[in-house]
């Protein structure tokens, strides 16, 4: 089957514009989106080592079992580094679980009584909960708002 030449540009710039599912998937992320990519998968891994640490060595409650409570943030790290996006909204969603672990855990103790180590681990529970919240919310609304832009376009 031959083609004409006025037929020719038009079959070249078919094959090179990017369909939905091949061309736009290969592309490098977005420098805004990669940086709250990597702060949000930093964070979940300083959680599940500060977790760790806390209850098995730093300052164990008695039981081993707690360490089993950072079990749930391992699960979303292979949909992090993939960008999913569902992955990035139930995360900002199941932090805050821990975010009032740490709240609790940190101001347990009676006034007037000065922190210990137990303390300093709760607050620094919260603030990565804290930087992994913003860092899933910024990327959740980054990427809905461009998303809505391309569509537009």
């Amino acid at each position: 089957m031959s083609t004409s030449p006025a037929q020719a540009p038009a079959a070249e710039a078919q094959t090179t514009l990017p369909t939905a599912d091949s061309g736009l998937a290969n592309q490098p992320a977005h420098p805004f989106v990669q940086g709250t990519r990597l702060v949000a998968v930093g964070s979940l891994l300083g959680l599940i080592v500060l977790g760790l640490a806390w209850e098995l060595w730093l300052a164990p409650t008695g039981s081993r079992f707690l360490a089993f409570k950072v079990l749930p943030l391992v699960i979303p790290l292979a949909g992090l580094l993939k960008h999913r996006l569902y992955t990035y909204r139930w995360v900002s969603l199941l932090v805050w679980l821990y975010f009032t672990e740490g709240i609790v855990r940190a101001t347990g103790l009676p006034s007037g009584t000065p922190l210990g180590i137990g303390e300093w681990l709760a607050w620094g529970q919260v603030g990565l909960c804290s930087v992994l919240f913003t860092a899933c919310a910024l990327h959740v609304r980054w990427r809905l708002k461009h998303k809505t832009m391309e569509a537009a376009a």
